[in-house]
């Protein structure tokens, strides 16, 4: 028989489990569990760094990025020291490279705000002045084009870049890139958000480095003609020129976007269409197009030569293929435009002409990861953008899916007939369709509060039509035009194309085509996605994980209340539900921009009201006040709809029987509301406002803007 347990054992049996020891513990089960995961660390480099660039954006005030930056660097030594002790290598060498990842996301965007941005003008201004034409964007859809200018203020000495809408019938022989100018235009600052969650313009004029926009007074006169620069500029729009000549209609301008980037021409109703349908991406110059021109020159510089012999066997037909494919592909980027997305992708088609040259797996997460990487180190704001979000989210969606073991069993070779082989590969296709809908869901709702929910179905078709029909017709009908025997084949890219249009208006039209959805909080986006970032990069079961975080950011998603009111940054622009689907607008608008923020933030139908036919509202010539329930109560509001001088002691009344008093002037202090007022002086500092009134709550667009370079709220409520 063996001894019993003694003295000692019985003692040890009562000694606490001391916390060091409970996390010691820990930390070796997740180093040894990081061990036999395998997973590849580049790709979440990647990941970690476009989150310390994105913490950059959330987090509102300076002292919070110095936060980040020395926290994530003392996750790196503590990494370090982890390492160096040897008793959790694995999970020290991942502390210590996410710890120095972040800190560089954090300080790699901080930097890049104070080197490029522009400090907006401080008012509105009207303004004359000598200026040099940087770019030239043509919007014929607009009657309109776009001028980039340079110019030194007479009074200040300082210089400054702006951008001034031309009507097309004011623009001049020689008003090209380069072209020095002079001409007077009515400035303003670059608009923040409307309402919160709306496009933040100021930020995108910030990192573009843009000072102002505006709209010419009066004509332009040309100082001295664009020289002999900006070649691949002036050939862009002559290609565009030339394609809308030989096309007529949308077809032509859709012909033009393919060919040169130029998406001026487009008319609203198709934009819309394309929009709704979820085909957006086939207007704009990206990944699709890219590959496709890389891939066409690839394989012709691939199989021609290989028809000689004596050159095949001399030469390394891939590498050659390869050097080709990239020229065509740079090529084509200078001749789009270069813009952000378009350089993007072409560098993330060079990666693959890279590997392919080197016989390497193309396709692969760490070729994507690769990629950001050098995009992100290019321009860090992009990652906030939809534009870089949507790309690489496709992307990985694509490389995940067609990598995943049961995708690869049902794709692998077998002995069957084409047919079959056929079908399975149109399945397929299908398939990664709803993966890629999937996947760009959120991003797209987070965006746009709108999706196109027959986006995946559509673009079976039409993804097809444009790569293997549409676009190389355009190419050939081109190279006909060269010896005038273009007209036939530029029928038949009218034909393809409008058979794109028809798919676009038939998938938009149709009941429920279009999801709304209030704006979801930065918490729920980030959620989804951390969930589909762990289902694409991670391997085994554990990638099933990444269900949990999706799961619980879709039912924050469905459970986000829509806001009760809406006031624009002006007080101008109000819209209030009705409880029955709509929004009651305070003012009719000119332009659709303001009444379509305001619904599609609103998550309401497609429908508005105008505040004189609600029945909710009573309105004389001055006010307007609505009774809602909302809450358990009924919540007065008070709306001002002219600036006339009213007597203050009857204002103060009135305001004093109000819950909420919004106006687009400012109120005197003898106006007093029980909860809340929003005239000219307080949105001049908070921005625009969403009010939920079943919560009692506030949100506005202030709340997360903080230092961040183009949000100066105290200089524009100074100067209103």
């Amino acid at each position: 028989m063996g001894a019993g347990p003694g003295p000692a054992d019985a003692a040890m049996q009562h000694v606490p489990w001391h916390p060091r020891a409970r996390l010691s513990s820990m930390a070796g089960a997740l180093d040894r569990w990081l061990e036999r995961a395998g997973f590849d660390r580049a790709p979440w480099l990647a990941v970690v760094l476009a989150a310390g660039i994105g913490c950059w954006f959330v987090l509102p005030h300076s002292w919070q990025w110095t936060a980040a930056i020395i926290a994530a660097a003392a996750l790196a030594l503590l990494g370090l020291a982890m390492s160096r002790r040897g008793t959790v290598p694995h999970l020290g060498s991942a502390a210590f490279a996410v710890g120095i990842t972040f800190a560089l996301g954090v300080a790699l965007i901080w930097a890049r705000s104070e080197t490029v941005g522009a400090a907006p003008i401080a008012n509105p201004q009207i303004v004359a002045m000598d200026a040099r034409v940087m770019g030239v964007e043509e919007q014929p859809a607009q009657d309109r084009t776009r001028l980039v200018l340079a110019y030194r203020d007479r009074e200040t000495g300082v210089a400054r870049k702006v951008r001034v809408n031309v009507p097309q019938d004011r623009m001049v022989p020689g008003m090209a890139a380069g072209a020095l100018v002079r001409l007077r235009t009515r400035l303003m600052p670059p608009a923040a958000p409307m309402v919160p969650g709306a496009y933040n313009f100021a930020r995108t004029a910030w990192f573009d480095g843009l000072a102002a926009t505006g709209s010419l007074l009066g004509e332009v006169e040309v100082l001295r003609p664009a020289d002999g620069g900006g070649v691949f500029d002036r050939a862009g729009h002559a290609l565009s020129r030339h394609v809308r000549a030989q096309l007529d209609g949308p077809e032509g301008a859709i012909a033009a976007a393919f060919a040169s980037g130029d998406r001026g021409a487009i008319p609203d109703a198709d934009t819309e269409a394309m929009r709704d349908a979820g085909l957006t991406h086939l207007l704009s110059i990206s990944g699709l197009h890219v590959s496709a021109v890389i891939a066409a020159v690839y394989l012709l510089a691939l199989r021609l030569p290989a028809l000689w012999p004596w050159l095949a066997l001399r030469t390394r037909l891939p590498v050659v293929a390869a050097g080709a494919g990239a020229l065509a592909g740079i090529g084509y980027t200078l001749l789009t435009g270069a813009e952000v997305p378009t350089v993007r992708s072409c560098i993330g088609a060079l990666l693959v002409l890279l590997a392919l040259a080197m016989g390497r797996e193309p396709l692969s997460l760490r070729m994507v990861a690769v990629a950001a990487a050098v995009v992100m180190l290019l321009w860090p704001e992009s990652v906030v953008g939809p534009s870089f979000q949507m790309s690489f989210a496709a992307v990985i969606a694509i490389v995940a899916f067609h990598n995943a073991g049961p995708v690869r069993r049902f794709l692998g070779p077998r002995d069957e007939s084409l047919s079959r082989r056929f079908v399975r590969h149109v399945f397929v296709l299908l398939v990664t369709g709803f993966v890629i809908e999937l996947a760009l869901m959120p991003i797209v709702l987070f965006h746009f509060h709108r999706a196109g929910l027959y986006g995946a179905f559509a673009n079976v078709v039409a993804i097809p039509l444009t790569t293997f029909v549409s676009m190389p017709l355009i190419a050939f009908a081109l190279l006909l035009d060269a010896i005038g025997l273009g007209g036939p084949v530029w029928w038949l890219v009218g034909m393809s194309l409008d058979l794109l249009l028809t798919i676009a208006h038939f998938a938009a039209s149709q009941p429920g085509a279009v999801k709304m959805a209030p704006q979801m909080g930065e918490g729920t986006i980030a959620l989804f996605v951390m969930g589909g970032l762990w289902l694409a990069l991670w391997s085994g079961r554990a990638r099933q994980w990444g269900f949990a975080p999706v799961g619980l950011a879709t039912a924050l998603m469905l459970a986000t209340p829509a806001p009760d009111i809406l006031v624009g940054r002006d007080g101008r622009h109000v819209g209030i539900a009705d409880g029955a689907g709509g929004l009651v607008m305070l003012r009719r608008s000119r332009s659709d921009y303001a009444p379509e923020t305001l619904l599609e933030l609103g998550g309401r139908g497609a429908h508005s009201v105008p505040i004189d036919d609600s029945p909710l509202a009573r309105c004389n010539r001055d006010f307007c006040t609505l009774a809602l329930p909302r809450g358990g109560r009924t919540w007065q509001v008070l709306m001002a709809r002219s600036r006339d001088l009213v007597p203050e002691r009857a204002l103060a009344a009135a305001c004093e029987r109000a819950d909420i008093v919004i106006a687009d002037r400012w109120l005197p202090g003898s106006c007093t509301p029980r909860w809340m007022k929003a005239d000219r002086r307080s949105l001049g500092e908070s921005g625009g406002l969403a009010l939920y009134l079943e919560e009692g709550r506030a949100v506005s667009v202030a709340d997360g803007e903080g230092d961040h370079g183009w949000w100066h709220p105290e200089e524009r409520a100074a100067n209103r």
